[in-house]
């Protein structure tokens, strides 16, 4: 199962949000479950692999993600810039 989440919200209609409530139901299992096995299936379906949440990506990958250094923002007055000091 995955550790970390994400929303997704969509619009449906009622009558067919109904019906898959139900069925869901029926077969004791949530309507996220469900939507949840519904996308791994169209991923795998389309090629997509997917990493375990658990396994970090490769160095290689996470360098090649990130195209702007990162900055930090100062938190002490001294370091800041003079026309953002207060006083």
């Amino acid at each position: 199962m995955e550790t970390k989440t994400a929303r997704l919200t969509l619009l449906i209609d009622p009558q067919k949000k109904a019906a898959f409530e139900r069925l869901c139901a029926q077969q004791d299992r949530t309507a996220s479950q469900v939507v949840r096995q519904l996308i791994r299936d169209y991923l795998t379906l389309h090629g997509v692999a997917l990493v375990p949440a658990s396994q970090p990506r490769p160095v290689a990958a996470r360098k090649a993600t990130s195209s702007k250094p990162r900055t930090t923002t100062p938190t002490k007055p001294a370091d800041l810039p003079a026309s953002r000091r207060r006083g």
